[in-house]
């Protein structure tokens, strides 16, 4: 996806993310405190009554890479959706920066690369921390 396609974004937007994941629970925690919260509307993967077919998903699609849906309908996959979501908060030139040639393909794999390993990752962080 483009810079610009993410910077496009709409507010407001939704963000659907793993409850059950310790390093997806303080981003939340950090978005509910946010000043611009009100673009922002998180819906929680794990909880009982999601369906991930009514918007068109796979559970198992929407567990392997962060999804967000813009006011227009648009959706945004993986880095990219973290890219919309900064861009929708204001952090406009953090997402311009992201989108660098080379560094945007550094910051998608990292992306992927965490991804895959996010709740492990967050399960030995909490260990640590205890």
């Amino acid at each position: 996806m483009s810079r610009r396609d993410t910077l496009a974004a709409t507010p407001p937007v939704t963000l659907y993310h793993d409850g059950d994941c310790p390093l997806c629970q303080r981003e939340v925690a950090w978005l509910e405190r946010h000043p611009r919260r009100a673009r922002v509307v998180l819906v929680d993967i794990q909880a009982p009554d999601f369906d991930a077919t009514a918007q068109g998903r796979t559970f198992e699609e929407m567990m392997g890479r962060l999804h967000l849906q813009d006011a227009r309908g648009h959706w945004y996959i993986g880095m990219d959706a973290s890219r919309a979501l900064y861009a929708v908060l204001g952090y406009r030139r953090l997402v311009w920066i992201s989108t660098l040639p080379g560094l945007a393909g550094l910051m998608d794999a990292g992306y992927r690369w965490f991804a895959r390993r996010r709740v492990r990752l967050g399960r030995w962080l909490e260990a640590r921390r205890r």
